[in-house]
């Protein structure tokens, strides 16, 4: 929900926190509970306050009806400019001092997920979440609320042709794995302290076909249990939290 073609709603302390600390300039106004009294509405308003960015003390009515009646704006609501910069893949790849990182996400639909996986991202210091435009949620309020503040610190890139950005990784000798469950190879198998990009598939299906063909290969999550997948959020951890430990180790 926005209030004007030039501005949308964020909530929660998280993404309003992480968006003070991150694109100040962006932040038009703050609405806050005016019954919250606690310690972490009191750090808010201070920081706020040193900002120069306006508050406005608000009943839970108003709020409700600010963050499209979602239940867990924990009582502060924040309108921020409503056009995010437009980042490309070289935009992070140029920039980097370290093998590069990254989160590929192949058509997720829940906002819930998307949220999840860019806070799992940033927990482990993944360089960037690339997403293709078409059949994918976007990065909406939801996604940002459940980020917690990801939203903000880890760069998030539509591309409109997956298959060819994951070609053009592939170019920059990036190396491509896409999570598959049929797979013969398990990420504990592969070596991934070099430069890494994790492909993940959308909720229920999967890797589509073409995404899958374009990886340079496949690895499952070995599972040892009776269920016989995860969460893409869950999932996304594991992977990236694997490469992280064996580049510790390196």
């Amino acid at each position: 929900m926005s209030s004007s073609s030039d501005s949308r709603f964020i909530y929660g302390f998280h993404a309003v926190i992480a968006k003070l600390r991150h694109s100040p300039d962006d932040v038009r106004e703050i609405f806050i509970d005016r019954q919250r009294q606690d310690g972490r509405a009191r750090d808010l308003i201070k920081l706020a306050e040193t900002l120069g960015v306006r508050l406005i003390p608000s009943d839970g009515a108003r709020l409700d009806g600010m963050s499209g009646n979602q239940a867990r704006h924990q009582g502060v609501v924040a309108r921020v400019a409503a056009l995010q910069r437009v980042l490309k893949l070289g935009d992070v790849l140029d920039t980097l001092a370290e093998p590069a990182l990254l989160l590929v996400l192949d058509g997720v639909q829940d906002p819930h997920n998307l949220g999840a996986c860019l806070r799992v991202a940033d927990g482990a210091g993944a360089h960037a979440v690339i997403a293709p435009k078409d059949r994918a949620c976007g990065l909406n309020a939801t996604a940002i609320k459940v980020a917690s503040g990801a939203a903000e610190s880890v760069p998030y890139i539509t591309v409109t042709n997956l298959a060819r950005s994951l070609r053009e990784l592939r170019e920059r000798d990036i190396l491509c794995i896409g999570a598959a469950e049929e797979a013969d190879t398990d990420l504990y198998g592969i070596a991934q302290t070099g430069p890494l990009a994790w492909v993940l598939g959308a909720e229920g299906a999967g890797l589509r076909r073409l995404t899958r063909e374009t990886c340079d290969q496949l690895a499952r999550i070995p599972m040892f249990g009776s269920v016989d997948s995860l969460n893409v959020s869950v999932a996304s951890g594991i992977c990236l939290f694997e490469a992280r430990r064996q580049r510790a180790v390196k």
